[in-house]
């Protein structure tokens, strides 16, 4: 069997990747595994299928002879934040992050609320492989506890440090997820005159031409209804991008940059460290580095970028997909967290966001493009695998000092993805073409043969 686990924990379509049976079993296998029996939180975001998993993660509990906590729709941060402030064993947010309504997930967080190890990965498998009859299952009562979440809400009031946000407008694209909880509500309290977009709990809806990656309904709402600034979440708010009163956009390299100068000059930037991923812009390198920061690079995914964080000691990182982790609460990236840093140091420097984007860095031209594929790169047999990392790794080998190459398999979809970036735009689009279009006809021929 291949491993169930992605770049970011279990994912895949409804009732084809991810069905009601792994769900149950991958349940079960959890509660085996844990030594306490302190209870397992557990959460999801607002797809239709969330509920169904939800019944079956929960009945596998059960079964395996463990309690949980249901704190129904939420932030993907708020599981391991609750985990680690209320001693929990375990947790499991249902999730597909930015990924369309047709998909969902499994994320499994530690006692300590840190995703799962590899090794942990390969022990949960282990046991969801060796479930090969049916486990007797009773129905269940799903209570959700509303008091976590209020506890979860007051702890991102509290990292403003008592500071608030009156006198400033904001806009909020909560994009039909979990957002719609309780980013417009914390927002308020902090003084804020708020006004969200996509504030319904629409599991059809979610991600749909709208959030962290498509920011057009922000951008629209912005030019209808002027604003200081505006934050556009992911499906289940562990990412954001924000947009600055004209529309230009605040992505996660620019928060990086920004927030990580900010660190630098108050002096508790160790090493003047920012961790991001190969996804990363070269222009934003260039000028970390030229003002005396270090940029250090992982492979695409949180996870990794948070074992680099542990191991480099570092304060600071994230992706350019708007995850940020910083020390502020333990490294867990948290959309509404990142969003409320940013304003708050606006309204502390005093200075628009618009203002304060124009002193960050200026990107080099960057095309991202993907080449679909009919099947899963990561279940196919080990040596066309081999043949198609060869492959790509004979395109990446075109790097130089202006320009960057970077391809990789999606962890979570079937796809390929190809970023060329350089400091001449014309020279992004031909190189980006050139290489998608060679590219995918000799992986589509490797794939044939199969």
């Amino acid at each position: 069997m291949q491993s169930i686990f992605g770049t970011d924990g279990i994912r895949g379509r409804f009732n084809k990747e991810i069905t009601y049976s792994l769900a149950f079993k991958v349940g079960y296998a959890l509660g085996l595994n844990l030594e306490n029996d302190n209870p397992i939180l557990i959460g999801r975001d607002t797809r239709i299928s969330g509920d169904i998993l939800l019944q079956a993660v929960t009945k596998g509990i059960n079964a395996s002879g463990k309690k949980f906590i249901n704190i129904g729709i939420c932030p993907t941060p708020a599981i391991p934040f609750l985990i680690k402030k209320e001693k929990l064993s375990s947790g499991i947010m249902i999730s597909a992050s930015h990924n369309p309504p047709e998909y969902n997930g499994i994320k499994i967080f530690d006692h300590n609320g840190q995703k799962i190890s590899k090794n942990y990965e390969y022990i949960i498998q282990k046991l969801v492989e060796e479930q090969n009859q049916s486990v007797p299952a009773k129905d269940i009562s799903l209570k959700t506890n509303n008091e976590l979440m209020e506890i979860y809400m007051q702890s991102l009031v509290n990292t403003m440090g008592g500071g608030n946000l009156s006198g400033m407008k904001i806009i909020l694209d909560t994009c039909y997820g979990s957002a719609t909880t309780c980013a417009k509500k914390i927002f308020q309290n902090l003084g804020a005159d708020v006004k969200v977009i996509n504030d319904s709990k629409n599991g059809l809806k979610i991600n749909m031409n709208c959030g962290s990656t498509n920011l057009e309904p922000l951008k629209k709402a912005l030019e209808e209804n002027p604003a200081d600034m505006g934050f556009s979440f992911d499906g289940d708010a562990d990412r954001v991008i924000g947009l600055d009163s004209q529309g230009n956009v605040l992505d996660g390299d620019h928060i990086l940059f920004l927030w990580g100068r900010e660190l630098m000059e108050e002096k508790i930037l160790i090493n003047n460290l920012l961790i991001s991923t190969q996804m990363a812009n070269l222009g934003f390198e260039k000028a970390w580095n030229k003002i005396g920061g270090t940029l250090y690079r992982t492979d695409v995914g949180d996870k990794y970028v948070y074992d680099a964080i542990k191991e480099k000691k570092a304060f600071l990182g994230g992706e350019q997909s708007g995850h940020i982790l910083s020390k502020i609460n333990h490294f867990s990236g948290d959309g509404i967290l990142t969003a409320l840093q940013i304003a708050k140091y606006c309204k502390v420097k005093n200075i628009s966001l618009n203002d304060w984007l124009k002193s960050s860095f200026d990107p080099f031209p960057q095309k991202l493009t993907n080449i679909n594929l009919d099947l899963n790169i990561n279940k196919i047999n080990p040596k066309t695998k081999t043949l198609i990392d060869q492959t790509i790794e004979s395109y990446q080998a075109n790097n130089s000092n202006n320009c960057r190459i970077y391809i990789r398999p999606s962890g979570t979809e079937p796809v390929i993805r190809v970023l060329v970036e350089a400091k001449n735009e014309k020279d992004v689009h031909s190189l980006s073409s050139e290489i998608t279009n060679k590219l995918s006809l000799e992986i589509n021929k490797i794939i044939n043969k199969l």
